[in-house]
């Protein structure tokens, strides 16, 4: 399964996306390059689902029952939205984002009851990690059960470099835009690496510039 992190920043590596759209509004060189990827399976954070997806709220359960690692496969497609939501509290009105299959991945602290829940939403998942996610296994449920081939994630910051730093993304592919944000405490496009962490080196594979003054950088990660 190869995996790309593909991502829209300014110059200083920020993705606020109301910091972004001022760069950009129509932001048209970035969809046009999302779709050029063809069938593939989009991965992203929690933040990204419930500001753009998912419905106002959140899950509580009423009575909370434990649950192992599973998973429940709600239809075939040839590339599907997955949504990392550690704790499972998204609510969902829909089991398509973007006319792709919803797979929603929790840890088992998600709970039995939430389960049962995106089930009657007939909404994947995939259940896996005692505390937090289990991002290599993750990647072999979805390889193994789901045949996804290729996957793009598109952030945000923490599953970026949680996918970096357990060495599970093999290409990445960063498009600026012509600004600086340079605001106090928002996320960098790869967040969250534990301190002792070595930086991740990269090769150069291209460098195209497009409309806008947008940049647009291809990297191999170096294994």
């Amino acid at each position: 399964m190869k995996i790309t992190c593909f991502m829209y920043a300014s110059l200083d590596g920020r993705i606020d996306c109301a910091m972004t759209e001022k760069i950009d509004p129509e932001a048209k060189a970035y969809y046009t390059h999302l779709a050029s990827f063809g069938d593939f399976t989009q991965i992203n954070g929690k933040t990204t689902n419930a500001m753009h997806y998912a419905e106002n709220g959140v899950f509580e359960a009423k009575n909370y029952r434990a649950c192992g690692e599973t998973f429940f496969k709600a239809e075939d497609a040839a590339g599907y939205q997955v949504c990392m939501d550690t704790k499972g509290t998204l609510l969902w009105n829909t089991n398509l984002v973007d006319g792709k299959p919803l797979i929603v991945v929790t840890s088992e602290n998600a709970g039995a009851e939430y389960l049962d829940y995106l089930k009657s939403k007939k909404i994947s998942y995939i259940t896996c990690g005692a505390e937090k996610i289990d991002l290599k296994k993750t990647v072999a449920v979805l390889e193994k059960e789901f045949g996804v081939k290729k996957a793009v994630i598109t952030g945000g910051g923490h599953i970026n470099g949680s996918f970096l730093d357990v060495g599970l993304i093999d290409e990445v592919e960063m498009m600026f835009g012509a600004g600086i944000d340079g605001r106090e405490g928002w996320a960098a496009s790869f967040d969250g690496r534990p301190q002792d962490r070595n930086p991740v080196a990269l090769e150069l594979l291209d460098v195209e510039r497009l409309e806008n003054d947008t940049v647009l950088l291809k990297y191999k990660v170096r294994k």
